[in-house]
């Protein structure tokens, strides 16, 4: 069950924390681990996931990894990811997640397909790490332009909508997806 501290009981299945204004810093040498089943629940988190996120390992393991999914990131940055992930392909992107306490810390993370040795999908492997940092400064002010489109007209189109927003950013850079990330990277 979920300690004291930001969270806020919301249903008896469903935890809301309250996010607030204080950023903490993913180590230089740091590596966030998780894995996850095939519908996103975490299996496996390493002690530097649980040192940044205030969380320790019984509260996060069979809860969806969205449980730190902090309201600044663009839905139509996951509905990306999981394009990619259902593609086989893996994922390279910038995630703001929430802290157990409501803090929010940044990361570059990188998502792939985790295949058992008869090439079966069993879940999906994570790796993230202290982003670039020139990176976030460029990339939230992309997902501020994803969110207001999101806040407008249908929920339902709104992560399409949002991802276009994206796309055409790149575009005026003349990069692909690919390329975007790597040189956010390089900032």
């Amino acid at each position: 069950m979920f300690g004291a501290g930001n969270l806020e009981k919301k249903s008896s299945k469903q935890r809301l924390i309250k996010p607030i204004d204080k950023e903490v810093h993913v180590a230089e040498d740091g590596f966030i681990v998780s894995k996850t089943d095939t519908t996103g629940r975490l299996t496996y988190i390493n002690r530097t996931f649980m040192e940044v996120s205030g969380f320790v390992e019984d509260e996060l393991l069979g809860q969806q990894h969205n449980i730190i999914r902090h309201p600044d990131m663009p839905r139509g940055v996951f509905k990306l990811l999981w394009q990619e992930l259902k593609a086989n392909r893996e994922f390279f992107g910038y995630v703001k997640n929430l802290c157990k306490s409501g803090a929010y810390y940044w990361v570059f993370a990188n998502v792939t397909p985790d295949f058992d040795e008869r090439e079966n999908l069993r879940g999906y492997y994570s790796v993230r790490r202290k982003p670039a940092p020139g990176a976030i400064a460029t990339i939230e002010a992309v997902y501020e332009k994803m969110l207001a489109v999101e806040a407008e007209g249908d929920r339902k189109t709104a992560p399409d909508r949002s991802i276009k927003i994206l796309q055409d950013h790149i575009a005026e850079q003349n990069q692909t997806y690919i390329q975007f990330m790597q040189s956010l990277d390089a900032a």
